[in-house]
């Protein structure tokens, strides 16, 4: 009998399409999502008893749902969450089940931030001060751990959603009062290094590369988080490619992934010197899947959900093509919700963008969209890095987005 896999899906559009990620392997798969979820899932061909619909996909529901779905179908020979928020979920849901698959006390290295730093401390990797805050933490305990300035973060938070970066200790102190204290439990602080930002996002198979692309940052996904368009472009070979790609393999060697996908992130010391930020079993989001997918030949997404079932590789028997490439995601607006009354295109102006998402006329945006639901997404590619980070700050400049006053029609 084909193996039986179980998805823990919160996603309400075409990335529940699960079949094109194991085509070619014959599987049964069974679903728990969330409500508004359940109809697409629905709308693609899947039998309404291979769905368990739940308020909310923790791991007690999700286990208690993946039960009644084993009971009827079988049990699992893996489980599977591909958004950040659910890959521990389903590592806890395999243990309790006892399916194949990573356990969750290796996977929870690549979730929460204190614990995937206190691993690579132990390792030797070079990782920034930080501190778990507690109820009793004070500012000044902070300082003296981290110094200032410091950036606050939810312990497992994504997309930069409630990171801070406080430059004093009286505001500092505002923000540790403002978490309270069952808030300040569910967070961390670290020292501050820098805001060269770079990505790296890979594929291993037993513990050797398959795949690897550096990236670089054009602006932060803070500053995305507070209002600013975010870009990225894949780094020439050369040194400090060759640098941050060998950190980024310690890096998750160290945590224990032989077999995976990853998308990491690292700062540089002004000496140069690359340091941890975090990482993630999974691939990088905004347009990291389509850039590595349109113009690497390798679909992340798709690696991911076959690693973590251990499907081999879609791409096993070809090498992705190593090729500059670029994207700029743009913020949802300031006063939300915000509906579109206009965007311009940039593909005649920018030839370096090869495909551009933009919203339609009255779209609506409410603050909730990630680096998914946006109100305008780019891809781009060029000869070269410096060309395509060019191109990006020239999308940055020249994209146009109006919206109805929040009082408007």
């Amino acid at each position: 009998m084909a193996p039986h896999y179980l998805v823990l899906n919160r996603y309400d559009d075409e990335d529940a399409d699960y079949a094109r990620h194991h085509t070619g392997h014959d599987c049964r798969l069974s679903y728990v999502t969330l409500p508004r979820c359940a109809p697409v899932l629905a709308g693609l061909g899947v039998a309404a008893d291979r769905v368990e619909t739940v308020p909310a996909l923790d791991p007690d529901t999700a286990l208690a749902a993946a039960r009644r779905l084993a009971a009827r179908h079988g049990a699992f020979d893996g489980v599977v969450g591909l958004s950040e928020l659910d890959v521990l979920t389903a590592a806890q849901v395999r243990d309790a089940l006892g399916a194949p698959g990573l356990p969750a006390g290796l996977v929870r290295g690549f979730r929460d931030k204190v614990v995937m730093k206190e691993r690579l401390t132990a390792a030797g990797v070079p990782v920034p001060r930080f501190t778990a805050l507690t109820p009793d933490t004070t500012a000044e305990d902070v300082v003296a751990a981290v110094g200032l300035p410091a950036v606050l973060k939810p312990r497992w938070g994504a997309a930069s959603a409630g990171v801070r970066v406080v430059a004093d200790k009286d505001a500092l102190r505002a923000a540790l009062e403002g978490l309270g204290a069952a808030g300040a439990a569910t967070y961390e602080c670290e020292e501050f290094v820098s805001t060269e930002i770079y990505h790296v996002d890979g594929v291993l198979v037993a513990g050797r590369q398959h795949f690897l692309s550096v990236s670089g940052y054009v602006n932060t996904p803070l500053d995305y988080a507070g209002g600013r368009p975010l870009g990225s472009v894949i780094l020439d070979p050369g040194r400090l490619r060759s640098l941050l790609a060998a950190f980024a393999l310690r890096c998750v060697r160290a945590l224990g992934l032989e077999t995976g996908c990853f998308h990491l992130e690292v700062v540089r010391r002004p000496t140069g010197e690359p340091v941890f930020m975090e990482v993630g079993m999974r691939s990088g989001g905004a347009e990291v899947p389509h850039v590595h997918r349109e113009l690497h030949g390798i679909d992340l997404v798709t690696e991911t959900f076959r690693t973590a079932l251990g499907i081999p590789l879609e791409s096993a028997d070809r090498t992705p093509v190593d090729t500059p490439a670029g994207w700029v995601v743009w913020p949802e607006p300031r006063e939300r919700p915000g509906r579109v009354l206009r965007c311009t295109s940039v593909i005649a102006s920018v030839p370096q963008v090869y495909a551009e998402v933009l919203p339609e006329a009255g779209e609506v945006f409410d603050g909730n969209g990630g680096y998914c639901h946006v109100p305008g997404r780019f891809r781009l590619s060029g000869p070269d890095e410096r060309s395509l980070r060019a191109a990006v700050r020239r999308v940055m400049d020249g994209y146009v987005v109006e919206y109805a006053r929040k009082e408007g029609p």
